[in-house]
């Protein structure tokens, strides 16, 4: 890792002098709440990460048991539902690895948009399908509400095909023995969802894809070696990192840009959670950005660092181009080479240390989400009103990007969140809208799915700097799906949502505009790219 510019490494140099002064690293270790805040709220209890692969690895026997007893059973597909720390590790090895022959199809839901839930049900056969109830709390609404969905759609013998992931003593926990599931997965209480990669939330959906879990731990185990107090400061991979980031970002450079090696491209996702929702907060924070199209050097401002994950064997000529115009351009590039996909373990504890480190310089708390929990309030109250009136929020389109973008200046940056089914078509279309937002505006630009992003980016858009421009894009849902058991429907909830993330924006001042794309979401997508 070598920031380009000289001030960039006096200001890191600097950064590691406090932290050796401060014996950081060893503190953490000890699980010091003081490195970060006097107060342990949230804190304390929230450093399990720091060694639970060692604690995994002794269950493996039994995880890899269950794996045998699911293909025995004949089952082919395994849903994860799950938000935010349930659901990204997941999704990231389901798009990174392949699945092994004779292992199960791994689908990720996490969005409540109805063609989303009805897209993925009309893909599975409900006679070898088994679903992965993920939650750290055991009450996320999605995550229920998904479970109802589907827990009907099973009928009568539907324990069979139900698991369990979350912390003891929790409603899930209790449902679960309720109704007779399968499996419960009792997860280690002291780790934040974020964190919990390396833990079952991210460990048990990737066994039953076929993927060595064995390994996968033994790499994580690498990493948290290198990163122990024994290892010299300059030669801990996490701490440096998390250094580099914390002063970069006090230096001006708080757009943290993921540039990734193709076949492991997703790692932004996972990693735009555990930056955003970790470092987000108290008006300071460090906003990652994944999976941007690409554009000249030129076209990136002073408000940037890149980190580029290059992985061995991979075509990367393209982002080895980038990186190196980004360099020659004076831009400060990390980079960091993966030998091969299962070193994507070993990237989860390098900057889930890095990002605690970037925690204690900023002087903020990582560990906590505070403006999650708010948006989940607002929700919850239009919510009411939804099941009072029965009528789902109006979504229709509301204030001008046009103008807004007209008087937004350098150093801001957009945030589009898209309430909308994903799909290559709209995924083409958000990129050029992505690039133009880069070219014309000179502004960088995150992209997330509702209510997906909620978790993971909206703890940053409302508690980072007020330096936003939130843009919802919604469209015209089409066929709704009704969430069994519940007044409301996926559309009434999926608009609650998107109506109370509004509402909470503008509680705390941030420039936010909705587009109602209309019927055809990338049609209205393509409309929108050209007007602004």
């Amino acid at each position: 890792m070598s920031p380009a510019k000289p001030s960039a490494d006096r200001i890191l140099a600097r950064t590691l002098d406090d932290l050796k002064t401060q014996n950081t690293v060893a503190r953490i270790w000890q699980k010091d709440h003081t490195v970060w805040k006097p107060d342990p709220t949230e804190l304390a209890n929230r450093l399990g990460w720091l060694d639970v692969a060692d604690r995994v690895l002794a269950e493996l026997p039994a995880l890899n048991a269950f794996v045998a007893e699911m293909r025995a059973a004949g089952y082919t597909d395994a849903v994860l539902l799950g938000m935010g720390g349930s659901s990204l590790a997941p999704e990231v090895m389901r798009r990174t690895f392949r699945v092994k022959r004779g292992y199960l199809r791994l689908h990720v839901l996490d969005s409540t948009v109805p063609g989303w839930v009805a897209g993925l049900t009309h893909k599975l056969d409900p006679e070898r399908t088994l679903f992965i109830v993920s939650s750290k709390s055991g009450g996320t609404i999605e995550v229920m509400s998904f479970f109802k969905h589907f827990w009907a759609w099973c009928g009568p013998d539907a324990g069979a095909h139900f698991v369990a992931v979350t912390d003891p003593d929790t409603s899930l926990q209790k449902l679960a023995t309720e109704r007779g599931f399968r499996k419960v997965f009792v997860n280690d209480p002291n780790i934040g969802g974020r964190y919990s990669a390396q833990s079952y939330f991210g460990l048990a959906p990737a066994a039953l894809m076929g993927i060595d879990v064995g390994e996968l731990l033994r790499r994580v185990q690498l990493m948290m070696g290198r990163c122990a107090p024994a290892a010299p400061l300059g030669e801990n991979p996490g701490a440096t990192l998390g250094a580099v980031l914390g002063s970069l970002a006090l230096a001006g450079r708080d757009k943290l840009t993921f540039i990734m090696s193709p076949a492991i491209a997703s790692f932004g996702l996972w990693a735009e959670q555990l930056v955003a929702e970790s470092t987000g907060k108290e008006g300071k924070g460090i906003l990652p950005i994944a999976l941007e199209p690409t554009a000249p050097a030129s076209a990136y401002g002073r408000d940037r660092l890149f980190a580029y994950l290059k992985l061995e064997g991979d075509d990367s000529a393209r982002t080895d181009r980038l990186a190196t115009a980004l360099e020659k351009a004076g831009q400060p590039v990390i980079r960091i080479d993966l030998q091969d996909r299962y070193d994507i373990a070993s990237e989860w504890y390098r900057w889930e240390f890095a990002t605690a480190v970037a925690g204690a310089v900023l002087g903020i708390q990582p560990f906590d989400q505070p403006n999650v929990q708010e948006s989940k309030d607002i929700t919850g109250r239009v919510l009411v009103d939804v099941k009072t009136s029965g009528v789902t929020p109006v979504t229709d389109t509301t204030g001008d990007l046009k103008a807004m973008l007209a008087k937004t200046k350098r150093g801001a940056y957009v945030a589009l969140m898209a309430y909308i089914p994903q799909s290559p078509v709209v995924e083409e279309a958000l990129d050029g809208l992505r690039l133009k937002l880069l070219k014309k505006y000179g502004l960088p630009n995150t992209m997330g799915y509702g209510p997906r992003f909620l978790h993971s980016t909206g703890q940053y858009h409302k508690g980072g700097p007020n330096t936003g421009v939130f843009v919802q894009l919604v469209a015209d849902w089409g066929a709704d799906v009704p969430i069994p058991g519940e007044s409301y429907t996926f559309k009434g909830l999926a608009a609650a949502q998107c109506v109370g993330d509004f509402e909470a924006l503008r509680k705390h001042d941030r420039r936010v505009v909705r587009v109602n794309l209309g019927r055809n979401a990338a049609q209205g997508i393509r409309e929108l790219t050209k007007q602004i």
